[in-house]
């Protein structure tokens, strides 16, 4: 599976203005939704807050991977966030996230649903990759690094 199937270009934000979990969640919620408009803003939302009840997303390092499963809904979606300020995620490492990727998966889809888990774990393993996610420009920009990452795997 290539991320480039999964993510779409509207689909990042590069710059979030959440100050909270929830906030954040917000935002990235948002534009998933933009973009797959059969799918619920307010329950995707309530489906992600009661993944985070479970144990929070935030992995540490600056980066969390909030995601849950919805039904009725046929394929993967990814959205990125970037938080140029970071801002609390429960963090394992209680400091702030500034990476996110917000992964929506079918209800049934424990295998895909893992394994663009575990890419997208994978490349954020390189400080170097999320350097640069840090220093990019533009939501173009950012879309660009992920892809070239995602062909290097």
């Amino acid at each position: 599976m290539r991320l480039s199937e999964i993510l779409k270009p509207e689909c990042i934000i590069s710059d979030l203005k959440a100050h909270d979990k929830k906030g954040a969640l917000e935002e990235l919620s948002g534009v998933i939704t933009e973009q797959e408009p059969s799918l619920n803003k307010g329950y995707l939302l309530q489906v992600l807050l009661e993944r985070e009840r479970l144990g929070s997303t935030g992995i540490g390092e600056g980066i969390a991977l909030p995601h849950g499963k919805v039904h009725r809904l046929d394929r993967l979606l990814v959205s990125f966030g970037r938080s140029l300020k970071g801002l609390g995620f429960d963090s394992i490492d209680d400091q702030p996230a500034y990476l996110f990727f917000l992964l929506v998966a079918p209800e049934n889809s424990a295998g895909a649903h893992l394994q663009a888990l575990a890419k997208i774990s994978r490349f954020l393993k390189d400080s170097t990759f999320r350097q640069r996610l840090m220093d990019a420009k533009s939501n173009e920009e950012i879309y660009r690094i992920i892809i070239e990452k995602d062909e290097e795997l």
